[in-house]
């Protein structure tokens, strides 16, 4: 969701499949024609940003006596984990995991090349791991000295996302991208901002409670295990990085992107 979204004027009530699946076509036709710089400033933001949900969850995690496991805290946690991904959606910051959806069918629509997908994803990916690591180390550089987060609280997020072996991160990879490709698919068709709140807290809110890996928010949340605490090392985060987005990609491509291509196009809308 970019910065200069186009808007599909759609009338009646509720949105029809082919409406917005138009919208998502013009929407990522859009991003891939805006400039190197801009796309990589606006990833550059969207890493930024996303950071204060897992800033948040180790804020609630030195506040509260509860901790993973515990029903109340776990809500708040997953709840904070969402609040990074509202202010980069709502903005319209640019977020790898989105565009592994709705850029994808422009590709599939005959209307744009591999190359411009492949160069919109490199950029964006790269511009918000950039992104999340300046914001880690500027936490975990800040943070422990104003006394809001203690570093075992980041060291324990880090641990929670790294303590599974390699074929979990992918098939739960797989899990979080096929519900993020959901909120791109369902930020397009609502029309108010509300409603659009409402859905980001509810998908992000889900991924969180699961513990799934978001390549973007978990590379945040790793970085502050790594650079806090030699438990958690480079080869860790390498692994849950590469395991992460690969999976992210085959589930927001696939069961999002190719099959609500394929009902709407192929099943007549």
């Amino acid at each position: 969701m970019g910065d200069q979204d186009p808007e599909v004027e759609i009338t009646g009530e509720q949105a029809t499949a082919p409406e917005i699946l138009e919208s998502a076509i013009e929407s990522a036709q859009n991003e891939m024609e805006r400039g190197t710089v801009g796309l990589l400033l606006s990833g550059f933001s969207a890493g930024l940003d996303i950071g204060f949900g897992p800033l948040l969850m180790a804020a609630l995690l030195t506040f509260t006596e509860g901790g993973f496991g515990d029903i109340g805290t776990e809500l708040l946690l997953a709840s904070a984990y969402s609040v990074g991904f509202i202010f980069v959606i709502i903005a319209r910051s640019e977020l790898f995991t989105e565009h592994t959806t709705l850029a994808v069918m422009p590709v599939l629509d005959d209307r744009e090349s591999l190359g411009k997908l492949g160069r919109l994803w490199t950029l964006i990916w790269v511009s918000n791991v950039v992104g999340g690591a300046v914001f880690a180390l500027f936490v975990v550089t800040l943070m422990p000295n104003l006394g809001v987060a203690n570093p075992e609280a980041f060291v324990t997020i880090a641990r929670k996302m790294v303590s599974h072996e390699p074929r979990w991160l992918f098939v739960a990879g797989i899990l979080a991208g096929w519900l993020m490709g959901l909120l791109a698919w369902l930020v397009t068709a609502a029309k108010e901002t509300t409603s659009r709140l409402f859905i980001i807290w509810l998908v992000t809110a889900s991924i969180g409670i699961l513990h799934l890996p978001h390549s973007i928010a978990g590379n945040v949340e790793v970085l502050f295990g790594v650079f806090i605490s030699s438990e958690i090392t480079a080869l860790d985060y390498v692994t849950f990085l590469g395991l992460a987005t690969v999976g992210n990609v085959v589930g927001g491509g696939v069961f999002v992107s190719l099959l609500k291509y394929g009902h709407v196009v192929r099943g007549g809308g």
